[in-house]
């Protein structure tokens, strides 16, 4: 079966960061798009990845959940839950269709340091 195991993208993104990014050079701007579907048990490895790994390294990192007829959409809480809603380098953005997804890139842009 498929799945989707958002750990493992943390993981190679963290690897690149390491070996072609590295923060004393770059301003590092990450940006996720899912539907929020993930496997349960992915979500604690996913979740201590991005706050132990990648976070520190970002300026900013931008999640954006695209509302799906499939997928639980479960990630963005689980986000919220570990970081808040006020994280200074994390920002959230819930994209109810299609067309919205300019604003949450304009969301995201609008923000940073």
């Amino acid at each position: 079966g498929g799945g989707t195991r958002i750990s493992t993208a943390y993981k190679v993104c963290g690897e690149l960061l390491d070996r072609e990014f590295p923060v004393d050079d770059w301003n590092i701007y990450c940006f996720q798009f899912s539907d929020g579907d993930n496997w349960g048990e992915d979500n604690r490895a996913a979740l201590g990845m991005l706050g132990e790994r990648l976070l520190p390294k970002c300026n900013l990192f931008c999640y954006g959940q695209v509302e799906s007829p499939y997928g639980s959409g479960e990630y963005l809480r689980s986000l919220q839950a570990k970081f808040g809603v006020a994280h200074e380098t994390l920002i959230l953005s819930e994209i109810p269709d299609r067309e919205a997804i300019y604003d949450s890139i304009k969301t995201f842009l609008g923000r940073g340091k």
